[in-house]
């Protein structure tokens, strides 16, 4: 049991968005460790190291809150009155506007980011990033229904190996037209960190402000000519995983796209397309310099800045400058991938619209970066050195988790009015319809681990959840898109409430989705939020065959990952199974003579949530086919294939997308959502 914290270490915890205790459950509070507690304020440049500094850091942050006029950061949501500063009478005010104007009063500013300097009549001044945004995001003009999938698995008989842009394009131009679908979602596209191998898992990315070239189909790209040698090898690639069994292989797919970028990016650019790519890096100034840099330079040194030689691990020392210099034609090369990549996004969410989809693609944003990465380089002075985001245990993990990704600190983030998040929100919904926000609770607190400490070693820190809110509002506004949160598990009371308040979708999964404060049973359709999107599953949770048939407990035991005997797992998982079944076939969904028809449960599980009022309903892509396997086998690293899989059919075989669009079984799951899928919200 941990010993009761010093109040003055609570109370300075508590004015730097520290907490000192976390509730597991409703019932219960767990207090923080002083050590905990301690490292997080340090990673914040907070000396709390004993009783004398803890004293004197209390002091000087309790005489810089009473002497404050102005909060870095001040949000006002456009519609709700006047903007309330509390600021002392006399006191003037200037605003330079996100366009440059200059105004002398907070009243009718347009929404943006602005800069609100004051002047007090006692000679304080203070200055403040000013955000002025929507109340609410946009919703879906209409209920729709849509897919999921993980790019990477989904190979026509054009892919290199792995799913690329083009096949999310085409994917996305049959969906919208033929199976009546409103959107496609895909698993994030962010840069990898390179390196062989190269971490698989698309939510521990180098960057999550550019998007990972490894996606771009180079046959789309004007200035690729084939070469007989790529396109034996490319086929030999897609051959192996399509015919022959094999794992996706993204090192090897890179190795060769990269190949025949280098030549195409040798070819000079036409006149129109040099205008645009001169274009692009002109808007993405700084941000891209840094992102082609970084890979530039991880050519030459290795993968992770950390090892680089010393004045290089500074993104803006008088070295780093000269080696970007000197490395030019590469840091040219990189943002070329960039653009091109952007480019094919782009036209891949054009294709979604022009099919008739009312969202198109929904881009899915990790919570983090990988600490060795292009992002935590370029943008070290905003991320907690020493810290990784992860959870603390629960009913699920004892042990808590550790995602190794170093979070933003959030005293950082506010002094530069969130302008990380506020960029990388801004380039992704250039081509997104809608973007889904993994673990959505990181807007308003992470759990923080001590490099070197177990995750049960951890405390939550809070972040400016308003602030962050009114950046989505103002930049999914003007792109017109929709937010949805991943807000499965754990969540702080009040969050999900605030999140519905201000249009962000939840996420609602139908085997989690019981009357956890009545009788445990699950729950009726007419009982589910309406602003959600609806799934039977995720990339992290079986395919619904697997559930049907148990075989995701087989497969859990055969890992041995199993913590009960393997007859009372079965035992559960049936007896959960068969619970919903029931319940489909009451409510008319699933006629009795079809117990066991695995096509025909799978067909009843979405028109049940067809039922909900949910305005999104997602299908899971594997499930149109019957695929058993999960993407992602949380638990697992190197005992599991994770993200390396192709979608396949009931018996394992890779199934292409020209197999996928011309199945009959998955022709008749849309031809049912279709038919009972009501037309308006």
């Amino acid at each position: 049991m941990n010993e009761a914290l010093d109040p003055g270490l609570c109370r300075l915890a508590e004015l730097h968005g520290v907490a000192t205790s976390y509730s597991p459950a409703p019932d219960r509070t767990v207090a923080a460790s002083a050590g905990a507690v301690t490292a997080a304020l340090g990673a914040l440049g907070v000396d709390a190291s004993g009783p004398e500094a803890v004293r004197a850091a209390l002091a000087d942050r309790e005489r810089e809150l009473a002497g404050r006029l102005l909060p870095p950061t001040v949000v006002h949501w456009a519609g709700t009155g006047e903007i309330a500063l509390g600021l002392p009478d006399g006191t003037r005010l200037q605003v330079r506007t996100e366009d440059g104007e200059s105004r002398d009063t907070v009243r009718d500013l347009p929404p943006g980011v602005h800069l609100l300097t004051a002047a007090a009549p006692d000679g304080r001044t203070a200055r403040a990033h000013l955000i002025v945004a929507p109340d609410r995001l946009p919703t879906p003009a209409t209920r729709s229904y849509g897919i999921l999938v993980q790019l990477y698995s989904l190979l026509s008989r054009r892919s290199w190996g792995m799913g690329d842009l083009g096949d999310l394009a085409e994917l996305a131009d049959w969906a919208g037209r033929t199976a009546g679908a409103g959107f496609v979602q895909v698993n994030p596209l962010h840069a990898a960190v390179p390196g062989a191998p190269t971490d698989p898992s698309p939510y521990r990315p180098s960057s999550r402000r550019f998007p990972d070239p490894v996606h771009l189909r180079p046959e789309a790209v004007p200035e690729y000519t084939a070469a007989p040698s790529v396109t034996d090898r490319a086929g030999r690639l897609r051959s192996a995983v399509l015919d022959q069994g094999a794992l996706i292989d993204r090192d090897a797919v890179w190795e060769l796209k990269r190949e025949a970028l280098e030549t195409a990016a040798a070819a000079p650019l036409p006149p129109d397309r040099q205008a645009a790519y001169d274009a692009f890096r002109a808007a993405e100034g700084q941000a891209l310099e840094d992102h082609a840099t970084w890979y530039a330079l991880a050519e030459r040194h290795g993968s992770d800045w950390h090892r680089w030689p010393e004045a290089l691990r500074d993104p803006r020392s008088p070295q780093t400058a000269r080696a970007r210099a000197e490395l030019a034609d590469r840091v040219g090369f990189h943002a070329r991938l960039a653009w091109l990549t952007v480019t094919q996004l782009t036209a891949a969410q054009h294709a979604a619209r022009e099919a008739g989809m009312p969202v198109g693609i929904v881009h899915d944003l990790a919570v983090g970066v990988h600490p060795a990465g292009a992002d935590a380089w370029a943008q070290q002075d905003h991320f907690a050195a020493g810290m990784s985001v992860g959870a603390p245990p629960d009913a699920f993990n004892a042990r808590g988790q550790d995602w190794g990704l170093p979070p933003w600190r959030p005293d950082r983030l506010a002094a530069s009015g969130h302008a990380p998040f506020r960029e990388l929100l801004r380039a992704l919904f250039r081509y997104a319809g809608a973007l889904r926000i993994d673990h959505v609770m990181g807007l308003f607190r992470l759990w923080w681990v001590p490099q070197g400490s177990p995750p049960t070693e951890g405390t939550y820190v809070r972040y400016d959840a308003e602030a962050m809110l009114a950046l989505l509002a103002l930049e999914a506004t003007r792109a017109g898109a929709v937010v949805i949160g991943e807000d499965l598990g754990t969540v702080e009371p009040g969050v999900r409430e605030t999140l519905q308040r201000h249009g962000v979708l939840g996420t609602s999964v139908l085997w989690f989705e019981r009357d956890w404060a009545g009788d445990g049973r699950p729950l009726p359709p007419d009982r589910w939020r309406a602003d959600c999107l609806a799934t039977a599953t995720t990339h992290d949770l079986p395919p619904t065959a697997a559930r049907l048939t148990g075989e995701h407990v087989e497969l859990r035991d055969r890992l041995g990952l199993l913590t009960r005997p393997l007859a009372v797992e079965r035992a559960e998982a049936a007896a959960d199974t068969a619970e919903w079944l029931a319940l489909l076939t009451r409510l008319g969904l699933l006629a009795a003579s079809d117990s066991g028809d695995e096509e025909a449960e799978i067909r009843a599980v979405h028109r049940f949530l067809l039922r909900t009022p949910a305005r999104m309903i997602g299908v899971w892509l594997p499930d149109t086919v019957g695929d058993r396997r999960p993407q992602n086998l949380p638990g697992t690293w190197d005992q599991y294939p994770n993200w390396r899989l192709p979608v396949a059919d009931t018996k394992g075989r890779p199934v292409t997308l020209e197999e996928l669009t011309a199945s009959e079984r998955v022709r008749a799951l849309f031809r049912t959502l279709h038919t009972d899928s009501p037309s308006t919200a």
